[in-house]
């Protein structure tokens, strides 16, 4: 699974940002979703195994409790990524201003050459 596919479930993302507060144990990530999305106890957990094993998260036993933490490689990757993307879609729009920019100086050419001596803003 992509680190884009994770984050891109809204109750996966809320998950992280309660770990991004310190470790928790995982009845009350539970609980805390359980409230905000009115899903299952199964569903959360499902949510927490995709972090844990997608490396978003990190899980130790503590007596008979699981305490979950942020794992910060997974949201390097996933910060990674996002620039890749940005570095991208920057290089696209700049060449877009580009060419919008030239099309309206062509078309100001354009419009001052047929109609000498009647400039327009």
């Amino acid at each position: 699974m992509h680190a884009l596919d994770v984050l891109g479930d809204p109750v996966r993302r809320r998950i992280l940002e309660l770990l991004a507060d310190g470790e928790r144990p995982a009845g009350d990530v539970v609980d805390a979703i359980r409230a905000e999305f009115g899903i299952t106890q199964p569903a959360v957990s499902r949510h927490l195994r995709i972090l844990r094993e997608q490396g978003f998260a990190n899980a130790r036993p503590a007596g008979a409790r699981r305490l979950y933490a942020l794992d910060h490689d997974g949201v390097d990757r996933a910060a990674a990524a996002v620039e890749r993307y940005r570095i991208q879609w920057s290089r696209t729009l700049d060449a877009l201003h580009t060419e919008v920019v030239r099309g309206a100086r062509d078309r100001r050419r354009a419009t001052t050459t047929s109609h000498p001596g009647k400039e327009r803003p």
